[in-house]
Formats: structure tokens, sequence, C-alpha cells
């Protein structure tokens, strides 16, 4: 029979459980070398401990540098200059017999805040994400990224390769989650009080993967930018750089991207109540690209009929054929991230990889093969949410304690934001509506911010400070405040308000003052 402890038996747990784990906490302030070497005698399942060393403060340098020795690589390593003194820990995890997934995980050696948090990857990306580890490790966190299973930055990895492709897709985090944890413990004699991921782009699909997936893992989620669509984003850029590719004339060159965005901002600026530069409401943006159609002679004013095709393909959301669901477009103010053949490059060359060696197995596969109808269906039905994350299901997370926060810039020229609002419209139906899910689940959207960061808009935020309080504390970012610089100074502020949310002007002070600003549903 269990025990039923009365609330005073829980009280003095709770003060033992406290005492024991400043006591931890204190011998992990402590923790000499050797602490750092033994853990390449620990032995878990399906992993081996490769590499334990010390890392004295301000010497960590990337492999990279070794061979990368240009003024601009030296420029990127000046991050590692202000690091503590660390416990680098390499390990190789082997879930299946077709698995070789790496990963690092850096221990404080001094000043452990008791906490963990993972970071996340970017595109088809196989390796580990040296720069970003450097932030929470300043910040006192044991912390760890995975190269997800494979080498390189192209899903030649996949071809012949399942297992691979689910090691990519999901299971090399959550691998390296346990793992990570599991030394933690080891090396610090305690386990995180609180566990955390981060990432945006690639990095966000794998939040919402980890979320969808393993409800227990984290404690707190940023998804940020979210492929989390990723057959449909695929998709959605080869059929635009299809067409371009084929018809020169109907490209748009950057003199003809500026135009387009100069006309939306005439159209849509002051939409939001405010004239600066942004475009607050650029789903409600009714911007019609006809306006530039040229009357005469093709000018640098205007824009052939081919032209303004493109325009409208780059913001249409076809539906895809076998399941209704959009595959949305690009949004107005997105114009000057575009590229002669339509979406970034690396959308495209992610698309491409996608086909080539995930759906066809074919490395010799062309664009001019590419037929949007069938091929989104194949390879939706192939990926079996596999690298795609749609399940709208987050009740298990939620229940669990978990808390997600989401952002995207309403500018993205690479992952259309309107994925971000149309996921976070099916969780609240499906869950019973916003109110049912705003103690857990917040989306805040960046007027002006490009991919994961940059922009006119400001871009720049600290998410990790919000989702501690709110994990932590229980204070729920009812907005965060965003700034942008210009040449490292700060000219804007803004806050981001939890969709739907929109920052509102108050109508008196400066519109680059964030304090200027309320959060209001519209």
């Amino acid at each position: 029979m269990s025990k039923q402890f009365t609330g005073k038996d829980l009280i003095k747990m709770a003060a033992t459980a406290l005492f024991l784990f400043g006591s931890v906490i204190s011998m992990a302030a402590e923790r000499a070398p050797q602490y750092c070497l033994e853990l390449t005698s620990l032995e878990f399942p399906d992993a081996t401990v490769s590499m334990a060393e010390i890392v004295a403060a301000g010497e960590f340098l990337p492999p990279s540098a070794i061979t990368d020795t240009s003024p601009a690589a030296q420029r990127r390593n000046r991050i590692y200059q202000d690091l503590p003194a660390f416990c680098r820990v390499a390990v190789n995890l082997q879930p299946s017999s077709d698995s070789d997934i790496n990963m690092e995980i850096w221990l404080p050696t001094d000043g452990w805040n008791g906490k963990f948090l993972a970071v996340g990857n970017g595109a088809f990306t196989g390796s580990i994400r040296y720069s970003a580890l450097a932030n929470p490790l300043g910040r006192g966190y044991a912390s760890s990224s995975t190269d997800t299973g494979h080498l390189g930055n192209t899903a030649r990895f996949g071809l012949d390769h399942p297992e691979k492709v689910v090691d990519f897709g999901w299971r090399a985090v959550h691998e390296m989650t346990v793992a990570s944890k599991t030394i933690v413990a080891a090396y610090y004699e305690q386990g995180p009080r609180y566990s955390y991921w981060s990432g945006c782009s690639a990095g966000g699909r794998q939040a919402m993967q980890e979320a969808q997936r393993f409800p227990e893992d984290y404690d707190g989620i940023i998804a940020g930018a979210p492929g989390l669509d990723w057959t449909g984003r695929a998709a959605a850029a080869l059929r635009v750089a299809k067409i371009l590719e084929a018809d020169a004339s109907a490209r748009l060159s950057a003199t003809d991207r500026e135009l387009v965005h100069r006309a939306v901002l005439t159209s849509c600026d002051a939409a939001d109540g405010v004239k600066d530069g942004l475009i607050g409401k650029p789903q409600q943006c009714g911007f019609d690209p006809r306006i530039l159609q040229c009357s005469g002679e093709k000018s640098s004013s205007c824009l052939t009929a081919a032209q303004v095709n493109t325009v409208h393909m780059l913001y249409s959301s076809p539906l895809n054929p076998a399941t209704g669901r959009a595959i949305t477009g690009l949004l107005p103010g997105s114009e000057l991230g575009w590229t002669d053949l339509g979406w970034t490059r690396s959308a495209r060359d992610t698309g491409m990889e996608q086909y080539k060696y995930l759906v066809y197995g074919d490395p010799d596969w062309t664009l001019d093969r590419f037929n949007f109808e069938v091929d989104i269906a194949k390879a939706e039905a192939m990926d079996a949410n596999t690298l795609n994350a749609l399940d709208a299901d987050l009740g298990p997370y939620f229940e669990a304690g978990g808390k997600l926060i989401q952002y995207h810039g309403w500018s993205d020229p690479q992952i259309s934001p309107a994925n971000a609002t149309a996921y976070y419209r099916r969780v609240a139906e499906f869950l019973g509506g916003r109110d049912a899910i705003n103690d857990s689940y917040r989306l805040f959207m960046a007027p002006g911010m490009g991919h994961c960061a940059g922009g006119p808009g400001p871009n720049s935020f600290d998410m990790i400070s919000a989702l501690e309080a709110w994990v932590e504390r229980g204070e729920a970012p009812d907005s965060i405040i965003a700034v942008h610089r210009t040449d490292g100074e700060v000219d804007r502020s803004r806050p981001l308000c939890p969709f739907p949310e929109e920052a509102v002007y108050t109508g008196a002070g400066s519109t680059d003052e964030a304090e200027n600003f309320v959060c209001r549903l519209p």
C-alpha cells in the first residue's frame, strides 16, 4: 500500500530536498578535473563516451578553426573568448543498427545553474552547433547539440538509409536529450531541475517534434520559425523555382523586388496604426500587384504581366490535393528577401535535396521533373510525419506541465510565417480554443523580422529569460520586448504580443519605443 503524505510531510520533504540540492550545487561548483575525465567510463545503452576533457576559460575553438584561419572566421570565433571553463563531453549514439549520431554536451565546472538547455540545427545540417552552445554555457547551463546522425548539409545521407532519416527527423534529438540528462546527473550527482530546448528554422521543427512526440523531455521549449511543414515548404519553393528557371522573363530583379516592396508599404504600412516601414498585419494586406503592371514598355517603375504573375505566385497558398491543407506562400513585406528564382536559395536547395534523396531516391533528379500536384502528396505520404511536425495534439505536452514559446518573423522569406499562425489555430481548435491553450502555448509574431533574425523590424529578444520566468515562476509572457540595432546601437523597440494580439500604438510618444505600445486583441 502506498503511503499517504500529509501537508507537513511534504513540506519536510521539500525542505530536505532543497537542502540536499543546495549541497549538490555547492559540490557542482567545485567540480575537480577528475570528475570530468571519469565520464569516459560512463556506460548507458547504445552510447559510447568518446571524449571528456576540461576546456580552460576562453580557450575553446571549434574544429573548423584549424583549417579556416580567415579574418571572418576569427571574428566569428570571438564568441568563445569569454566562455567559462567547462567539461566537454563527446558521445556517439547508436539507437539503430544504421545509426551514427554524434553529440556534445558542455558542463560548466563552476557556477552551474542547475539546468539543461539543448540547441537545434538548421536545414539538413549534419554538424554540432558550437556557436549555439556558447550562449547557454555562458548563462550557466549544461548545454548540448547533435549532428542529427550525419555529416554535411545535404540529404544524401538518407539515400537507401531509412534509419538515418528517422534519426534526422526526430530520434537523434530525443536520444541526445536522454543521454545529456544521464551525463548531467553523473557529473553533478544531480539531474537538472529544469530542461529547455531552443532552436530556430530546422531547430524549430525539432522543437515541435519534441513537444509532439516526447512530452516529458523538456519543461520549456522555444520554437523559432519552425519548418514544421517540411515537405510543404520544399514543394512551395520548387513550384515557383521551376517556372522561373524555365522563363527568365518572369523573374524579378533586385530592382523589381524593391519596387514591389515599396508598393506594399504604400498600400499596407499604415494599416496597423503606425507608418514605420513595417507591415504589422500582412495577412490582412490587400495589396494587388497588378497596379504595377506596365501599360507599355518594361521599365524600372513597372512590371511585365509575367512578373506580376510571379508576385501573385509567391503570395499564393495552393492546396495539397491529397489533404486539402494550404501550402502557405510568403507574405507582403518579405519582398526584399526574395531571389531571382523566388524563395531563398536555402529553401530551394532544401527542396531539391528532399526530392532527390528522400522522395525519389535519385541523385540525378532535376527540377524540370517536378509536378506540384503529384509530388507534394507523394512527399507527405512518404514522410509520414518523420520530418513534418504537424500533429496538433499538444495535449500530452501541456498536461505534463510543458510551456511552449513559438516565434516567427512576419517578413520571413524562407519559411512562410503563415505556417506559424495556421498551426497555432489548428492547435487551438483541436484543444478547445485560445483560452484552453493560453497557459501553455504562446506564439509571438515579429513585424519586419526575416528568417530567425534580421530585417528592418525589432528582431533581437531574450526568449530564454521569458521561458524561464514562465516555467519556473509561473509568469506567463504577456509581451516580450524586441529591439532593432544599427551599428550595435538600439534604434527601435517594440513589444511582441501573444498572437492574435497586436502591438497597438497608444498615440503618445515615439513610435520607436516599446513603452508607447500595448498588446490588444484586434
